[in-house]
């Protein structure tokens, strides 16, 4: 490439940034120096990994790349031997990313102790989620593990979580999407979902009802916005082609910076106002949410249960709905699936009545559609990235190796589009992989796969302690919701396959999932 054309290309990237500020001229640089490496020193073969020039290591392909991460990162993954990559960084900062099920298990259970969260995760998180289970290491992790992973154990909190979504899904999703039905208007069903397991979050973990999904709720409605906003810009943080630069961004007193301070005062005052209340109640009835168990810890300050309400409204909102949504959006063009579904559904109901609430044992021989769930979650894992820290030198089961101090991230999202890992026909939504015959009989019955080859729920001893919680309930409202309607993406929802997602600490829709509701007859629309 000639001078001539790299400064044409340096001209049209000028053009798109008129208003060239410090964040914008640090970003572009990088920009500039990729095409004049790319064109003046072409590679004669492509590169396995991530492409590493001079000085500045994978920074310019990052910076091209990082508005769509998850699918680069995938590109790069899929076709490195190992599917593993090294990136390098300015500041000697090194990273390993991969999608082998083999060094994740190594990494989150073999060699457990040598891949915390690390400094750089928690000090990221720390204004947003503080000292919660979710960002927290040592024995303060043990401690808050130790009663969580009690609590979810016992039956008094499952028979609780059940009948808590049991009645916010009849008593105010359902007439929701029956009034969008009867006036055929189009609805955005994450938003509605969203609202839906935030309603359902606080009750259960906290006894509070927030009244989103109702309406009822102005404080709540104010939070699930400052709750998004700040789960989106602190994700940014970590994509950032500078480390680090968020501090210089804070000083300079940025946009985005006071956007998210004010996000997350907003998130921090909710959870306060919780606990507040909570403090001062008298008399209570019941201890059967989760905030009572931690609240008989007299050590645990405000501040401490405040952050583990946020931890707490993250797991349980977050996760489930963008589950639900994308798997709703994967049924849309899966015709034959959501019949499966409806039959299985009327193999089960027999002679109960529609309007009788899923019994907890009925949830359990629904496999098909726990089948159907899980390929959701594996091709759209709400959690698509986790990262950790190393601390000492170690060499991965693929014979990677790995340095003391560099990052180390496996990639869920990654992992689902793999060949060798799924079969040639990862890429596609096929919840049969899921399904294998009964021994000793004909029907076909759900079979769990390897945590570390299916790692939406995390694995090891940080293993989601939510999982049947959060499987419980999306079987629960899936159910609920295709026995009653048919849920129908609306044209342009379809126009990218697959729409565009928004990566925060989950991945979310950007523009939601707009969709028009239909009521069933004898399971026809």
């Amino acid at each position: 490439m000639s001078s001539l054309n790299v400064f044409h290309h340096t001209s049209f990237l000028l053009n798109m940034y008129p208003l060239i500020s410090l964040e914008s001229l640090i970003i572009l640089f990088p920009i500039f120096l990729f095409i004049y490496l790319r064109f003046i020193h072409p590679k004669s073969t492509p590169p396995t990994g991530f492409t590493d020039y001079p000085l500045v290591g994978t920074v310019p392909e990052f910076v091209l790349n990082r508005h769509r991460f998850l699918d680069w990162t995938t590109e790069v993954l899929v076709r490195t031997p190992t599917h593993t990559g090294i990136f390098n960084r300015p500041g000697k900062i090194k990273g390993f990313i991969t999608a082998n099920p083999a060094n994740v298990e190594h990494m989150v259970k073999t060699n457990f102790d040598n891949y915390p969260k690390g400094s750089r995760f928690i000090y990221i998180l720390q204004e947003f989620l503080g000292r919660g289970i979710f960002n927290a290491e040592g024995e303060s992790w043990r401690a808050q593990r130790k009663i969580a992973s009690y609590e979810f154990n016992t039956r008094s909190l499952r028979n609780f979580v059940m009948e808590s979504a049991a009645v916010e899904l009849h008593n105010r999703f359902i007439p929701v999407l029956e009034t969008a039905a009867g006036s055929n208007r189009v609805v955005d069903i994450q938003d509605l979902l969203e609202r839906y397991t935030f309603d359902n979050i606080c009750k259960v973990a906290f006894n509070f009802d927030p009244g989103c999904l109702s309406g009822d709720g102005t404080a709540g409605s104010e939070f699930m916005r400052a709750f998004e906003d700040a789960t989106t810009l602190i994700t940014r943080r970590f994509i950032s082609v500078f480390p680090g630069f968020q501090k210089v961004k804070k000083i300079l007193r940025f946009k985005s910076e006071l956007k998210l301070e004010k996000s997350i005062a907003t998130v921090h005052k909710y959870a306060d106002d919780i606990i507040k209340l909570r403090l001062t109640e008298k008399n209570r009835k019941t201890d059967e949410d989760l905030l009572s168990r931690f609240m008989k810890n007299s050590e645990y300050s405000p501040e401490f249960l405040r952050d583990i309400v946020v931890s707490f409204i993250l797991a349980g909102r977050d996760t489930t709905s963008s589950a639900l949504t994308w798997f709703f959006w994967l049924l849309s063009s899966h015709p034959e699936v959501e019949q499966k579904i409806l039959d299985e559904l009327t193999s089960i109901r027999c002679n109960k009545s529609r309007t009788e609430y899923y019994s907890f044992d009925d949830l359990r021989h629904m496999h098909y559609l726990h089948a159907a769930l899980s390929e959701s979650l594996r091709l759209y894992p709400p959690v698509p990235l986790d990262t950790k820290d190393c601390l000492k030198d170690d060499v991965m089961p693929d014979g990677t190796f790995i340095g003391e101090g560099w990052l180390v991230t496996y990639s869920a999202y990654a992992m689902a589009r793999i060949e060798s890992v799924w079969g040639k026909d990862c890429c596609e939504f096929r919840p049969e992989r899921w399904l294998e015959a009964e021994e000793g009989g004909g029907n076909v019955v759900y079979r769990a796969e390897n945590q570390f080859k299916f790692p939406v729920f995390h694995g090891g001893p940080r293993i989601c302690l939510g999982k049947e919680m959060a499987y419980t309930q999306m079987k629960l409202v899936a159910a609920t919701i295709i026995e009653m309607f048919h849920v129908e993406v609306v044209a342009g929802a379809e126009e990218r396959s697959p729409p565009e997602h928004v990566l925060a600490l989950t991945i979310r829709m950007k523009n939601g999932l707009k969709v028009r509701i239909k009521k069933r007859c004898n399971n026809r629309v």
